[in-house]
């Protein structure tokens, strides 16, 4: 996956770009919170970020560019709530 822009352009454009990795008991759960998040994922239209949401056997991985520091908090705020819910729920 690229979200490494190649071009001085892109850099600019997007000058925040991080990595965190969650990691789950096992593959099952990671699986079943990833798919949980999933719909978010896929539905929410981001302008000022870029995510890469990624399932790795027991990790879930998000990969992310921002535009600003607002924008970064706001999507990774949105992204670690979802998880949080999706875990939760496991729990009850």
């Amino acid at each position: 996956m690229g979200l490494q822009g190649s071009g001085v352009a892109e850099e600019k454009e997007w000058p925040i770009e991080g990595v965190i990795e969650l990691s789950f008991p096992d593959e099952e759960t990671a699986r079943v919170v990833y798919e949980s998040v999933l719909y978010e994922h896929e539905s929410v239209p981001y302008r000022r970020s870029r995510i890469d949401f990624l399932l790795e056997g027991n990790k879930i991985v998000i990969r992310f560019l921002a535009r600003d520091n607002s924008a970064l908090r706001g999507t990774l705020n949105s992204y670690l709530r979802w998880i949080k819910v999706a875990v939760d729920s496991l729990e009850v």
